[in-house]
């Protein structure tokens, strides 16, 4: 058993970025098993999940004429445009049905906000607006995170980022995560993870 002041965090291991979904990331369903037994070995394990409204405006359907994967400008600066995905409520949204939820003490909705997605698991992309896991993990006394999940490149890194950017000691585990690799995003954001002092594992 992990240290108690260790928390694992899955990131997004929902229906929608599985095999199948609606934003699928190839693989993402092969590391369903590895997150279970790693579970296992924490005292600490928190879910995010992402919780959009049926509009919001992270959609290409949600601006006329655009192209899922291409770019708007939005207040808090460049979106990419996704398809519709994990819509509250919906079988996309849901874990996928062999993830073992019942370590879970915590999961954390992102992304609820019509107007501001939302990548990581401590800050939506304004940057400014909290999820509050950051303060749940305080007064539980965690110091070290160990993060999986989908995507590497997106979700995953941005979570991981914003960790080491308040102080945690963050391990990414890249063989039970799996990636999306947006216009070279996974070498790039990969860079980004080792740069900042993320430790980088499997």
């Amino acid at each position: 058993m992990r240290d108690a002041t260790e928390a694992l965090i899955v990131i997004d291991l929902q229906n929608d970025f599985c095999p199948g979904g609606a934003l699928a990331v190839a693989a993402g369903d092969q590391i369903v098993a590895g997150i279970n037994a790693l579970a296992a070995e924490f005292q600490t394990v928190a879910l995010t999940q992402d919780w959009h409204p049926q509009d919001h405006l992270s959609f290409a359907a949600s601006h006329p004429g655009a192209q899922p994967y291409s770019e708007v400008a939005m207040p808090y600066g460049p979106q990419t445009l996704w398809p519709v995905h994990c819509v509250q409520g919906t079988a996309g949204a849901e874990f996928h049905p062999d993830l073992d939820t019942r370590p879970a003490q915590l999961i954390i909705r992102k992304g609820f906000r019509r107007g501001i997605d939302s990548y990581s698991a401590f800050f939506e992309n304004d940057r400014t607006t909290g999820t509050g896991l950051e303060g749940w993990l305080r007064a539980r006394g965690i110091t070290g995170l160990t993060l999986a999940g989908l995507a590497t490149d997106f979700c995953v890194a941005f979570s991981a980022l914003d960790a080491r950017a308040l102080g945690f000691d963050v391990t990414v585990r890249l063989d039970l995560s799996r990636g999306i690799d947006l216009g070279g995003s996974l070498a790039s954001m990969t860079e980004r993870m080792r740069a900042a002092g993320v430790v980088l594992e499997g």
